[in-house]
């Protein structure tokens, strides 16, 4: 299958073919208003205002499977990320991302890029996140290495033009990983 077979819901409730999204690079993330993460938001719109002109979409679902850092409801999801985050491209409804429930779309993103490590930042502050994450992780399933299940909250999945899944950036990493990532396949 391709991932332009793949839908979502978006905030109206209409489906949304992944095909709409054809011949552009995605970054294509699950999100929580309420995770230590949410500075990322900042990251993740710089980069679409920079690069949305040259074929940049960024495609947000908020997820509330861990840690129950997104309770409210989509609508409640959407006032917060305008308001207090300033973000603007597109959201979807909230989904699970992993488990029997997860969206289809979320499991096709996982089987092509599966789980590689936390990779590294030289934030202090991401470095202490990461070991946070990987406690928290390592408590409730101590074999989590092992899964291509997405683990936190802002984990980012970088599809090309041609509906490639190229990359898979944990939460903790660096985002000018992510920018390099991208730059480069606006460039192709």
């Amino acid at each position: 299958m391709s991932i332009y077979e793949y839908k979502a819901e978006n905030l109206s409730g209409q489906e949304v073919s992944m095909s709409h999204y054809k011949g552009q690079v995605m970054l294509i993330f699950n999100s929580a208003t309420h995770c230590g993460f949410t500075p990322q938001y900042d990251d993740i719109q710089r980069l679409f205002d920079k690069y949305h002109k040259q074929g940049l979409s960024v495609l947000e679902f908020p997820c509330n499977q861990f840690g129950n850092q997104a309770p409210e409801d989509d609508q409640e999801i959407e006032q917060i990320c305008k308001v207090r985050f300033g973000v603007n491209y597109d959201r979807f409804k909230k989904v699970d991302v992993n488990g029997a429930n997860a969206l289809p779309l979320f499991d096709y993103l996982k089987s092509q890029q599966g789980f590689k490590g936390f990779g590294t930042n030289k934030k202090v502050s991401d470095k202490f996140k990461s070991f946070a994450v990987k406690a928290m992780l390592a408590i409730k399933n101590p074999d989590y290495k092992n899964s291509n299940d997405i683990k936190w909250n802002f984990t980012k999945f970088i599809v090309d033009r041609q509906g490639n899944v190229v990359a898979r950036f944990e939460p903790t990493q660096d985002m000018n990983e992510v920018e390099t990532c991208i730059k480069e396949l606006l460039t192709q």
